[in-house]
């Protein structure tokens, strides 16, 4: 049985990781430092949290489920321990792209990463329209990359990677520097600030005097339907007034330069930031 050392068990993600592990063919170690994590684990899941030597004794794989800021740290601390052809996945490219990871060429590094349920998508009930992350009741699809290591390792990464983002629609292959520019390129530096832009629109015109469940209610349903034509989940077009809005308010919103934040120095200093 392939042995998974779980790094921050208790944890946010750590938790939703050992939920999805449990019952699967992998014998899980759970570690987790904080009390109300190691009681949570016990409480909900049935687990005992082992130290961290006796989850490395070993391990075939190590998933690191702690914070960006520390997996260097962490990582650091348990190479030592670990024997030559061993897995560390990390759960997002930030701190492998930002050159985190131990100078270990004998291990494996595996970095993958959920998509997310998607906006367009054919759930029917409550529990899974409303599983906003994923992993628990949502279908989602995954980003996953071969960081270092085999080519022959990749296959237990990738099904590692289904069973904790599981339920898993479409496995994509990707390099560590795509998966930086997906995140935080794509998702955070652009889709996420240009949301927060949405919301600070729809509270200016709510300070103008709009109902605020009126124009979030608009807001929301023009996303759908703009959305489904924009990204070609349906065949439509716009009308002439639409587009005539989009080419007068786009330059307005947006600097002529504005896709700098995908060049590699912009992403360094990205990632450097929040690691």
């Amino acid at each position: 049985m392939t042995a998974i050392a779980l790094f921050g068990a208790g944890g946010k993600m750590g938790y939703r990781l050992a939920s999805n592990l449990k019952g699967s063919r992998f014998e899980v170690r759970h570690v987790e430092v904080s009390p109300a994590g190691r009681q949570r684990l016990k409480d909900d899941l049935g687990f005992e949290a082992v130290d961290q030597d006796t989850a490395l004794d070993g391990a075939d794989v190590v998933i690191l489920a702690v914070p960006d800021t520390i997996i260097g740290t962490v990582a650091a601390a348990i190479s030592p321990r670990l024997k030559a052809g061993t897995m560390v996945v990390a759960l997002d490219a930030a701190a492998p792209f930002a050159g985190h990871l131990p100078e270990r060429p004998d291990l494996t590094y595996f970095v993958t990463h959920p998509c997310h349920p998607p906006i367009f998508n054919d759930e029917t009930e409550m529990h899974a329209k409303t599983d906003y992350f994923g992993g628990i009741a949502a279908k989602q699809h995954i980003v996953s990359s071969l960081m270092q290591g085999p080519e022959s390792a990749y296959a237990l990464g990738e099904e590692v990677a289904k069973v904790i983002w599981a339920p898993v629609m479409r496995s994509h292959r990707v390099t560590v520097e795509q998966m930086a520019l997906l995140e935080p390129g794509l998702s955070e530096t652009v889709c996420a600030t240009l949301l927060v832009v949405m919301k600070e629109a729809m509270d200016e015109v709510v300070a103008r005097g709009v109902p605020r469940d009126a124009a979030r209610d608009f807001l929301l349903g023009h996303m759908n339907v703009l959305g489904s034509v924009i990204f070609e989940e349906k065949q439509g077009v716009f009308s002439d007034a639409c587009n005539k809005a989009i080419e007068f308010g786009k330059p307005a919103l947006m600097r002529d330069d504005w896709r700098r934040v995908f060049e590699p120095e912009e992403l360094a200093a990205s990632i450097q930031r929040i690691t």
